[in-house]
């Protein structure tokens, strides 16, 4: 691996800086995604997360972080080390909408026997999660832009008929008003408009920054093996196929396995890469991203009954599960964590499936 000469930035707690209000706005927030989730387990049945809720593939393999220097060398990467990984690759605004409505895309990810100390509500726990979406940056700036994009979300929800019709509405509203303005916005990409390209083709970023040891980073997840790359921006048929990207990944994982690099993006300049402002891309000229681990599985099911009871049900990914070592930063990261927890708390009540961190990770055959 090519590890790029950098001078990364020390953390400095003054980096973070919380509004006074911050608290009444993730509240709020809280609320907002609750009410979604009671609307959406009215009309459809079924308690799904309140964001990324429709699972396309649930894969299970591991990582491999190889000898690093200084100051590639921490966390979970401290060490030279293998560590078993679960894999879900998602899309939202929800499980209740066909994929060809083309919504952005997620990956989360969960690292399965890490040593270290613990986050706040994680202690006792051996896992470490990144959540991620396939942007180098958030779609809202702050917890308060974030929060005037979810009540848009919950006012359409709570006034249409039905959970499926709701969230249709609220794309066909953002793209009308994104055309009149004759630009795109943050707003359409966070709810619709993707395109139909395959999901496995992705690059993933976490977004938002968080403690890399004494450091400040972002981390993205990059498919490397010729069987992935060769669907970067490729096209996938959705019409007339309401899991098409789910088909689609599970078509390729009973044929093929896959390798993902893993990449760090250490900040070097507090004031072009900030802590508070999540909707700010880090410019890469400055700081490039690094590989520093290999993610490899092996051809598998990728979705089945057993699969999605001990994954998509069974488990909660957060940032806020992990290593103190890698502590989220900022506001959008922030109200997170009481965000995923209300959401993991609700599925696991209405489901009848609390959730728990897993000690091992299901087998490949599972």
């Amino acid at each position: 691996m090519s590890l790029q000469p950098i001078r990364p930035l020390l953390f400095d707690p003054a980096f973070e800086v919380i509004p006074e209000d911050e608290s009444e706005t993730t509240a709020e927030l809280v609320r907002t995604m609750r009410d979604i989730a009671e609307t959406t387990y009215k009309n459809y049945g079924h308690a799904v997360r309140s964001v990324h809720a429709k699972s396309h593939g649930l894969v299970v393999g591991e990582m491999r972080v190889p000898a690093l220097p200084a100051p590639f060398a921490q966390g979970v990467f401290a060490r030279e080390t293998v560590v078993p990984v679960v894999l879900r690759f998602s899309t939202n605004p929800g499980d209740v909408l066909d994929d060809k409505v083309s919504t952005p895309r997620g990956l989360a990810i969960k690292l399965i026997g890490v040593e270290g100390e613990r986050l706040p509500g994680s202690e006792g726990h051996v896992t470490q999660d990144f959540v991620m979406i396939n942007a180098p940056a958030f779609t809202a700036s702050t917890p308060k832009a974030f929060l005037a994009n979810l009540k848009l979300l919950a006012k359409t929800t709570d006034k249409a008929p039905g959970t499926k019709e709701a969230l249709s509405a609220v794309l066909r509203g953002a793209e009308a008003l994104v055309e009149k303005m004759g630009g795109e916005s943050g707003m359409l990409k966070s709810l619709g408009g993707h395109p139909k390209t395959h999901i496995l083709g992705e690059t993933f970023y976490t977004a938002v920054p968080f403690l890399y040891g004494p450091h400040i980073a972002k981390l993205s997840v990059v498919p490397v093996s010729a069987e992935l790359t060769a669907l970067t921006d490729a096209p996938v048929d959705l019409d007339d196929k309401p899991n098409g990207l789910r088909d689609a990944v599970c078509d390729f994982f009973a044929k093929h396995g896959g390798e993902w690099e893993v990449r760090v993006q250490l900040a070097t300049d507090i004031d072009t890469m900030p802590i508070e402002d999540a909707s700010v891309q880090w410019p890469e000229n400055d700081s490039p991203y690094v590989a520093v681990a290999r993610i490899r599985v092996a051809p598998q099911a990728s979705w089945n009954a057993s699969r999605v009871a001990a994954i998509d049900e069974g488990m909660a990914f957060s940032p806020w599960h992990g290593v103190a070592a890698h502590r989220p930063l900022g506001g959008v990261m922030r109200s997170r964590k009481p965000a995923y927890e209300m959401s993991a708390n609700f599925r696991g009540e209405r489901n009848g499936c609390p959730m728990s961190e897993p000690a091992q990770a299901p087998e490949p055959g599972e």
